[in-house]
């Protein structure tokens, strides 16, 4: 399912899987015509993963999320195809534990589609959206962890500005961590609105013409730290390179800077060589492991965005693997 932070748009738009075209052209020399197995690392509503299988007959999926929801729902969609699919209640960092327990050491695609998945952007009750009003939860899994609310009432304030900051790419940072510490004095902070206020007061109404509404940054900072998805994505993406064959093929769709930098920075390493600069060989298993399939990131064209205004920040990097590591 397309994931991102945007709250606009016709509501038909939410189960149009982003760029399906591009990422179904970039797995198919890995899947077509062979017994191949495909890791959809973040399976939402199973958007991706039903055209997948509807194209390729002998394909074998392993959907993870970490949605008990969305499972269940991604579970009746592909349910036609019930014979080939193993759906895991799983974080992606846990990609290689997935993949040993159900005895499949090697994989030939792996897909990620980050972010907030259109289900929990539009379930009014799970706080991840600052148009609804709902308790402050924004947990991915409500089975597990803290909530919104839980790091907003007992972060320093210097955490919580650092989250702010690094997640949100949130220019006042500090203004809306000395706020939130005043506000919580009084009361500890539970709804949406009661946030949305606050923002409201302490946002200059200046910024808002340039940067939207002034609790987009603030709301995505919190989802990130409640559900430690730069972590969980840092460990997943080494992991998710280890299991390809060669010839398979990684396709990341991110919508956030920090994401596309860290999927940038791990795909540029294994794609270049270890050999040092000044020797006038390769050096034996020094060789890039992966070859880069898109020219930097791609981006939604015009038409997508139209349709699908969750594909405007979409930014799409692929690697094919070449070589097994040393």
């Amino acid at each position: 399912m397309g994931q991102h932070d945007h709250e606009d748009g016709p509501a038909g738009a939410r189960h149009v899987p982003v760029a399906l075209p591009r990422v179904a052209e970039l797995l198919r020399p890995a899947l077509a015509d062979r017994p191949a197995v495909l890791v959809d690392a973040t399976l939402g509503l199973g958007g991706h993963a039903a055209a997948l299988l509807a194209e390729h007959p002998r394909l074998t999926l392993v959907g993870l999320d970490r949605d008990p929801e969305a499972l269940a729902m991604a579970g009746r969609r592909l349910a036609a195809h019930a014979d080939r699919i193993h759906l895991v209640h799983a974080v992606y960092d846990r990609i290689a534990d997935v993949l040993g327990e159900l005895g499949l050491p090697r994989v030939d695609g792996v897909l990620f589609d980050l972010g907030v998945s259109s289900l929990q952007l539009d379930a009014d009750e799970r706080g991840f959206s600052y148009s609804r009003d709902a308790d402050l939860d924004m947990r991915m899994d409500p089975t597990t962890g803290p909530t919104a609310a839980e790091v907003l009432n007992s972060y320093s304030v210097p955490q919580l500005a650092r989250v702010l900051r690094e997640y949100g790419e949130e220019r006042f940072a500090g203004r809306i961590a000395a706020a939130v510490a005043r506000r919580r004095e009084k009361a500890p902070l539970r709804r949406s609105s009661e946030l949305v206020e606050l923002l409201y007061d302490v946002v200059p109404a200046a910024s808002r013409r340039t940067g939207g509404h002034p609790a987009k940054r603030t709301f995505q900072a919190l989802r990130i730290e409640v559900n430690g998805e730069l972590e969980a994505l840092r460990a997943a993406l080494p992991a998710a390179i280890d299991a390809l064959a060669v010839g398979g093929r990684i396709v990341v769709l991110a919508y956030h800077s920090l994401e596309d930098r860290m999927v940038k920075r791990e795909l540029a390493a294994r794609a270049s060589s270890r050999t040092p600069v000044d020797l006038p060989v390769e050096l034996p298993g020094h060789g890039p492991e992966l070859r880069l399939l898109s020219r930097g990131a791609e981006q939604a064209s015009a038409d997508e965005i139209s349709e699908n205004p969750r594909a405007a920040p979409v930014r799409l990097r692929a690697a094919e693997r070449i070589r097994e590591a040393a």
